[in-house]
């Protein structure tokens, strides 16, 4: 397990400021451009909420400060790779958790979704047997094209992971649009790196051709 230097990071202020807070999470929804995507999966008759979740880890894995995690100590770890805790649905109308281990592949990384999906629709689990902290939190919301978004928080002081939410595709003139919620611990992310992960998920969105 490699550790942040916090002691030489330009952020060392901002993290002992934030950690300090009873709720140190913000959040900021925004609307990106699925267009390519869902008709890529239209025509490959493959699941739309896989390949644009899969665009979606790409871009976090690219941005480092999504991979910090608190651990004990007040030490911040740093993840090698990120994976995706998403809820899948049943047919009763409860969910459960997945765990789905990420690949640049999206073969492979379909492949783990519906080995995931089919444990969880066998299942009335609400947690994967493997879990671990270098993921993120996912919930797809196709129901609502909300435009605000609470996530839970657990009140674990070191609590850090991020937290996304996606929603409902809308018509925008002849573009197909979708709500994406982030929620992240300030001690670890600002502002600025959301705004990459944003600019970076459009690109991975738009190279669906």
């Amino acid at each position: 397990m490699n550790y942040l230097d916090i002691d030489n990071w330009n952020r060392k202020q901002h993290f002992e400021h934030f950690s300090k807070l009873e709720d140190p999470y913000f959040g900021i929804t925004a609307n990106v451009e699925v267009t390519n995507v869902f008709n890529k999966s239209k025509l490959q008759k493959e699941s739309f909420f896989a390949m644009y979740l899969h665009d979606c880890l790409k871009a976090l894995n690219k941005v480092e400060n999504f991979k910090y995690r608190i651990v004990k100590d007040n030490k911040v770890a740093i993840s090698d790779v990120l994976h995706a805790s998403a809820t899948i649905a049943r047919a009763d109308n409860t969910f459960g958790f997945s765990f789905i281990n990420f690949s640049e592949d999206f073969k492979t990384f379909n492949q783990n979704f519906l080995n995931e999906k089919e444990r969880i629709l066998n299942s009335t689990d609400l947690f994967p047997p493997i879990n671990s902290d270098d993921c993120i939190y996912c919930s797809a919301l196709p129901w609502v094209s909300f435009t605000g978004h609470k996530e839970p928080n657990s009140g674990q002081k070191n609590e850090s992971i991020p937290k996304l939410a996606f929603g409902k595709i809308f018509k925008e003139n002849t573009k197909i649009m979708m709500p994406v919620a982030i929620s992240v611990n300030h001690a670890l992310v600002d502002g600025y790196h959301i705004g990459l992960f944003f600019e970076e998920y459009q690109r991975q969105l738009d190279k669906n051709t």
